[in-house]
C-alpha cells in the first residue's frame, strides 16, 4: 500500500503528464489515500481532466474536487452566449432527438434537462457543452424514459470489467429501484470502482446510480 506521500507524488506526476492540464495551477494535499485538489484553472474542461487523471492513479480511495474555474477575461461569455452555443452544439449531435434536451445558464453554470432514451445520449450531451468558451460547469438532469433490472446490470458491470482486465465484479452487489441502481461490495482500485459506475449508466433505464462501493488494495 503506498504512503500518503508515494500517493501524492504519483498523482502530482499523472496531472503534469495529462496535457490538458496546467499541473502548477493545481495543488495537491493526501490524508488516509483521499485526494483533495484545489487551485484555480482557466476552463471547465480543463478542471474535468484533472478530476480524470487523479482517478486513474491506483491507490486514490476518494477524491475531493475544491477547484475554482477562474475564465481568463478574454474568454467570458454572456450566459445568452453560452445558452446559444450549448444549443448549436447540441443539434450537431447526430444521434440526439431533436429538441431532447434543455439548456438553462446562470453565471456560466449550465444544467441540461430533458429526457433520452440512453445513457450514452445523456453523457454525449455534457461532452458536447464541457468546452465552449465561457462555461464554468455543467448539471445533468436530463432522465432516462426506459427501465433496468438488477440482474443486467451487474451483468452489464461484470463483462465491462472482464474487457477491461479489471476485477472481475463478484464481489459487487446490486439493488435495483425504479431505476434507481445502488452499488455496494469491494473494488481494488479507484479506477474499478468508477468503471462499475460507468457500466450501470450504460444499461438502458438506469436513471439514477449510487456508488457505494469500497476501495480495498
Amino acid at each position: 500500500m503506498k504512503t500518503d506521500a508515494q500517493l501524492k507524488s504519483d498523482v502530482l506526476a499523472e496531472l503534469k503528464w495529462e496535457p490538458s492540464v496546467d499541473a502548477s495551477k493545481v495543488g495537491v494535499e493526501v490524508s488516509g489515500g483521499i485526494v483533495t485538489l484545489a487551485g484555480h484553472v482557466a476552463s471547465f474542461g480543463e478542471k474535468w481532466h484533472a478530476e480524470r487523471a487523479t482517478q486513474r492513479v491506483a491507490g486514490v480511495k476518494a477524491l475531493a474536487v475544491e477547484i475554482d474555474v477562474k475564465i481568463p477575461g478574454s474568454s467570458v461569455r454572456t450566459d445568452a452566449d453560452i445558452a446559444l452555443a450549448a444549443e448549436q452544439a447540441l443539434h450537431w449531435v447526430s444521434y440526439m432527438p431533436t429538441d431532447a434536451v434543455k439548456v438553462m445558464v446562470e453565471k456560466g453554470w449550465v444544467t441540461l434537462s430533458g429526457s433520452v432514451e440512453w445513457d450514452y445520449q445523456r453523457q454525449t450531451a455534457v461532452s458536447a457543452v464541457r468546452y465552449l468558451m465561457g462555461v464554468k460547469g455543467v448539471s445533468n438532469e436530463v432522465e432516462l424514459k426506459s427501465r433496468a433490472s438488477a440482474t443486467g446490470v451487474k451483468a452489464d458491470i461484470q463483462a465491462a470489467m472482464k474487457r477491461h482486465a479489471e476485477y472481475d465484479g463478484q464481489d459487487i452487489s446490486v439493488s435495483v429501484e425504479d431505476g434507481d441502481v445502488t452499488l455496494t461490495g469491494t473494488v481494488h482500485s479507484l479506477w474499478a470502482r468508477e468503471l462499475a459506475r460507468q457500466s450501470a449508466w450504460g444499461t438502458p433505464g438506469v436513471h439514477h446510480v449510487v456508488n457505494n462501493l469500497n476501495v480495498s488494495f
